[in-house]
């Protein structure tokens, strides 16, 4: 099964403005709390490969997940809102799931077919 490899601190894209621990609103996808520091990343609606420039802060495990079900051309082709994100069934989904969690839980986020090869299930 493949894993995607964790991204250092150092590489985290978290909010520049905030200083760690300030809460910084609610996360675009889940709608839970962004708390500043590695867990906080920024996410380009429109994929930069794509010429996009407008990013919506979210916590770095639901950045990963939409990277890890939905590839840079079906982004720029139908989920460029945060409500075409959150009707797509596996993120609508793991929302369910990630709703239980604090706000600077991080997981190993593994790449949608190797989920569907495992039949896994989210599980807490």
């Amino acid at each position: 099964m493949t894993r995607l490899k964790p991204l250092p601190p150092d590489l985290a894209l978290p909010v520049r403005t905030a200083s760690a621990g300030k809460v910084l609103g609610d996360c675009g996808l889940c709608g839970r709390p962004l708390i500043a520091g590695p867990s906080v990343e920024e996410h380009h609606l429109l994929p930069r490969s794509q010429g996009g420039k407008e990013t919506v802060p979210l916590h770095r495990v639901c950045h990963r997940k939409i990277h890890a079900e939905l590839s840079e051309k079906e982004l720029a082709r139908g989920y460029t809102t945060l409500e075409s994100l959150r009707a797509h069934p596996d993120i609508a989904a793991f929302i369910q799931w990630v709703a239980r969690k604090p706000p600077e839980f991080t997981a190993v986020t593994f790449r949608a077919k190797d989920h569907a090869k495992a039949g896994r299930k989210y599980r807490d």
